[in-house]
């Protein structure tokens, strides 16, 4: 097989696109949709096709996500000529339509009706029976309720999906009235994804430090990254790291980790070097100076490497004995670092809460001098919160393991 063509959706605004590096192996074309001047590749325009075998990709100009955002419809030559799956991007997903606020309020109402009228005269006219592959699932703050369903028919989501249930002036309100999170580094992402990331060619391969060296490094200026479980974190970690547990490194680096400063990474195990660098460079942290293994059969950090690290702790609590320190102590305060519509659906009496992506920012708004709670849905963002709350030289921090899904379990009051 030879690749001769990669087909951009629209510029992606939550990782970088890795378009350039696939041209650069293998000669491809690079097409976006047009209205934007990218800086690379060329613009391939509404009703344009390409042919491979007896398969037609057709080009549909969808609007509404953003100005340039393109779908692909694919069909089968040989047979009927009807389109048999459709790749729409962020236009429309599983249980829910593209975000319209990327470009600010004054624009959302236009992308917005853009965004309906992309659905409703391009993308549904294809048919029911057509196969939707949308560009993202459940989880992805590029949409507000996208479901767990990889893909879907434009039939189901015709009848199914909340959005579409709506008349063009419901949907309109309904979009302009969202509150969706807006990380910092999406402005670093539409910087790479419009004038082209540098070429890396390859994953980068960083060293495996000793203790000596990594705290070297350190003092020259370089972050750390703690990928370990919380519980492992909290135990015993190096002072001033950043914990963000392994598995949702996509979803936070970006809100936590600033782009000038190298990353020192602190592994539970080598094989999960690849998979955090992965992470990182797709969302274009290049700067990975190297890593320390933390396994019970390389340098634990809370034995021999003490000697040569400067490590510190994070106290673990359960809920029965966050309970228990709320009805005593007076002074205590709980932080809850989840999202609004967590905190809307019940969280504890008097706790302040501010979301974790905002926690570095709003680090005034922290109590000084008393202690913390630190709590989220079950104890990986607040590990996030904890970790920089350290950083704050505050003594005395608590990480609530099991979070607000244990509290409720054990049927303790929300409001």
């Amino acid at each position: 097989m030879k690749i001769k063509h990669v087909l951009e959706t629209h510029r992606n605004e939550d990782y970088v696109i890795g378009s350039l590096e696939i041209s650069n192996l293998t000669g491809a074309k690079i097409h976006h949709g047009p209205g934007l001047t990218f800086e690379y590749g060329e613009t391939i325009q509404d009703g344009n096709s390409l042919f491979f075998g007896k398969m037609k990709l057709t080009a549909l100009h969808t609007p509404g996500h953003t100005d340039e955002s393109m779908s692909y419809a694919l069909a089968d030559e040989a047979s009927d000529k009807d389109a048999k799956m459709v790749f729409a991007g962020d236009a429309l997903f599983s249980g829910d339509v593209g975000r319209t606020d990327l470009f600010g309020p004054r624009e959302a109402p236009r992308l917005a009706k853009n965004l309906f009228d992309s659905i409703f005269q391009k993308i549904l006219p294809l048919g029911d029976a057509v196969t939707l592959c949308p560009a993202h699932g459940a989880g992805s703050i590029c949409g507000g309720a996208i479901s767990d369903r990889e893909w879907s028919t434009l039939g189901y989501e015709r009848l199914h999906n909340p959005a579409l249930q709506k008349t063009l002036e419901e949907f309109v309100k309904f979009k302009t009235s969202e509150q969706l999170e807006h990380p910092p580094y999406f402005k670093k992402m539409e910087q790479y994804n419009l004038k082209g990331p540098p070429l890396l060619r390859s994953l980068p391969d960083p060293p495996m430090l000793t203790p000596n060296e990594f705290q070297k490094r350190i003092q020259q200026g370089a972050l750390t990254l703690d990928t370990r479980t919380p519980s492992a974190f909290g135990g015993s970690h190096i002072e001033d790291s950043y914990s963000i547990l392994l598995e949702i490194l996509p979803a936070f680096a970006g809100w936590i980790l600033p782009y000038e400063k190298p990353l020192l990474l602190v592994l539970e195990n080598k094989k999960h070097l690849k998979t955090a660098v992965t992470y990182l460079i797709r969302l274009g942290y290049d700067q990975i100076d190297g890593y320390l293994l933390s396994g019970a059969k390389t340098c634990s950090l809370e034995s021999s490497c003490a000697n040569e690290l400067q490590t510190e702790h994070i106290s673990l609590i359960n809920v029965q004995e966050l309970k228990e320190k709320i009805d005593c102590e007076d002074k205590l305060t709980v932080l809850d670092v989840r999202t609004d519509k967590e905190w809307e659906k019940g969280h504890i009496e008097n706790a302040l809460h501010i979301y974790v992506g905002h926690l570095k920012e709003r680090l005034n708004e922290i109590p000084k001098h008393q202690p913390i709670a630190v709590i989220c849905s079950v104890g990986n963002r607040s590990s996030i919160g904890a970790s920089i709350l350290k950083q704050t030289h505050q003594q005395e921090i608590y990480n609530v393991l099991g979070g607000m899904s244990a509290w409720q379990k054990v049927n303790y009051p929300v409001t």
